[in-house]
């Protein structure tokens, strides 16, 4: 039976891939091998067509394909979340009610350029959250480099206060981790109800995160087994240890972070690890070149030294 998102939803939620063939059809087989992967490294949830899932890329209908397709396979062993950002409202709505017909326990909204001011900003998801109903959990993502779409913290706090249906903050404001705490605070110091915030960007600054407060992270890093490890091992007051594991992938997690190409090389890997057929990413979209694939190389050989000279286990892939 499926669990709808809840203001205690935690851990590491994966940001899907896209699996495509070379052609660039959706490969639908692929997609059930990355469901069983993510779930085989105990991820605790899977989001669907977020940014890096190539969301933009896919007719409506093979939005609606995909989501059926990965929600059965799931068959509620994990949360799904499934993005419906759209520039059309009623769109956004109709992708919504079919995701949760489906089974998916939230959907995730982002903004859309034209909101400029925290008025507009109020305004849109307000009526977003009347639209979608009190049944439909709602997670907020708030990523500026990519929406151009500021959410400050006073109207973050105030989203949360009117809506009830808003259970997840996706945090990916860059640098954010002042917001994250005065985020935090508004719920431990003045009453506002707190929700779960997870964290993006690739888990670029995952250890200070979850120091600050964050419940886990959402992103799509080829490795999400080391971000259950550090993740859980934070939950056990392990912090130290938790970052000196995060410290050994640091290099391959920033080369994945590049802006614009980091796709491509989030699929190759996934590819090399034997869990997609092809890295092809739908046109127009990046592609790796001969010098991309050395460097590639060379990251996974000298993490492979790292985590043999602390006898951890080699993920597949290295």
């Amino acid at each position: 039976m499926r669990k709808l998102l809840t203001e205690d939803s935690k851990g590491v939620y994966v940001i899907m891939a896209t699996p495509f063939t070379d052609d660039g059809a959706l490969d639908l087989e692929s997609a059930s091998r990355l469901v069983e992967f993510c779930i085989a490294e105990d991820v605790h949830g899977i989001t669907l067509l977020g940014v890096m899932g190539e969301a933009t890329k896919l007719t409506v209908e093979e939005q609606v394909q995909f989501t059926h397709h990965v929600v059965k396979r799931i068959g509620g062993r994990i949360p799904v979340i499934v993005g419906v950002s759209n520039p059309g409202t009623d769109n956004l709505v109709k992708l919504s009610r079919k995701a949760m017909d489906e089974g998916a326990a939230g959907v995730m909204v982002a903004g859309i350029p034209a909101l400029k001011t925290d008025d507009q900003v109020y305004g849109y998801f307000s009526s977003i959250g009347e639209r979608l109903g009190a049944d439909v959990p709602i997670c907020l993502q708030d990523y500026p480099p990519t929406t151009q779409v500021h959410l400050s913290v006073s109207v973050v706090n105030r989203l949360i206060a009117d809506l009830p249906q808003l259970k997840i903050f996706k945090h990916e404001d860059c640098p954010g981790h002042r917001k994250l705490s005065q985020l935090r605070q508004a719920s431990e110091k003045d009453g506002l109800r707190r929700v779960s915030i997870l964290t993006g960007n690739n888990g670029l600054y995952v250890p200070q995160e979850l120091a600050r407060g964050a419940d886990g992270v959402m992103t799509g890093f080829a490795f999400p087994e080391m971000l259950v490890q550090v993740y859980e091992l934070f939950e056990r007051g392990r912090a130290d240890e938790a970052e000196d594991l995060y410290d050994l992938y640091l290099p391959v997690l920033r080369h994945e972070q590049q802006f614009g190409f980091g796709l491509a090389l989030r699929k190759e890997t996934l590819r090399r690890r034997g869990v997609i057929a092809s890295a092809k990413a739908r046109d127009p979209g990046p592609r790796m070149d001969a010098m991309d694939h050395a460097e590639m190389d060379k990251l996974f050989a000298r993490l492979k030294i790292k985590l043999l000279d602390i006898g951890y286990p080699l993920p597949s892939g290295l």
